[in-house]
């Protein structure tokens, strides 16, 4: 199993990982490490275990409003006149062929005068 060498907050982790998956995990560390940061520039260095639950508290808050929002918009959706996702591109698709059309049409008459 590969190990990542991450650093966050200054301090350097060793992390296991799926093979195929070190970049992945240095992109997230990377991502923490900037968190962490502005935490840091916002209440100083309160301490390891703080700035881990608090930085835990303030990801957790992002994915829920993430999840929040797919979820509305997912309902929103559902209800667009019932129709399922792979109706409405369906409909979508039927729609720009028809666009399409239109639009060639009228290339075609510009061409022609």
């Amino acid at each position: 199993m590969p190990q990542v060498d991450v650093l966050i907050n200054g301090r350097r982790y060793q992390i296991a990982c799926d093979k195929g998956q070190e970049e992945h995990l240095s992109q997230l560390a990377e991502f923490v490490d900037k968190r962490v940061q502005g935490l840091v520039g916002s209440v100083g260095q309160v301490g390891d275990a703080r700035l881990l639950a608090m930085i835990s508290l303030l990801l957790a808050d992002e994915l829920s409003e993430a999840y929040s929002t797919l979820q509305n918009n997912e309902d929103a959706g559902n209800s667009a006149g019932g129709m399922t996702v792979d109706e409405r591109e369906e409909a979508l698709a039927s729609t720009l062929e028809t666009m399409a059309s239109r639009i060639e049409a009228l290339a075609s008459g510009f061409e022609q005068t």
